[in-house]
């Protein structure tokens, strides 16, 4: 990420042992650690924000053209099949309405329970 190979590291490292002393370079390391990590932390929640913004738009896309296929599909088979019937697109939809309403079975009786006496 920022490029820092072995020889400059351990430059850095001299540099900060003559610097801060061998009694506060374990402090000093740890403090930036934590600092480090949240930092990490703040960044893979952004991320993550980021990466479900992203999802939510696409299934949004999805959920359009499939509304759209669907829309086509439907009018393509009702012309087709009001060609073969010979009946108006729009009478061909009532009626199946009315033949899918029928076609529901009845709801069934409810039993009643029998008594022990």
């Amino acid at each position: 990420m920022f490029n820092v190979d072995l020889p400059e590291f351990m430059l850095v490292a001299v540099l900060a042992l003559v610097v801060l002393g061998p009694k506060e370079l374990p402090t000093v390391m740890r403090t930036v650690g934590k600092w480090v990590s949240k930092a990490r932390g703040v960044a893979n929640q952004f991320r993550g924000s980021l990466d479900d913004m992203v999802r939510e738009s696409e299934l949004a896309e999805m959920e359009k053209k499939w509304q759209e296929e669907n829309a086509r599909i439907m009018r393509e088979h009702e012309a087709s099949l009001a060609a073969v019937t010979g009946e108006t697109p729009a009478a061909l939809s009532a009626a199946e309405t009315i033949t899918d309403a029928a076609e529901e079975p009845a709801p069934k009786p409810k039993r009643r329970k029998k008594s022990a006496a």
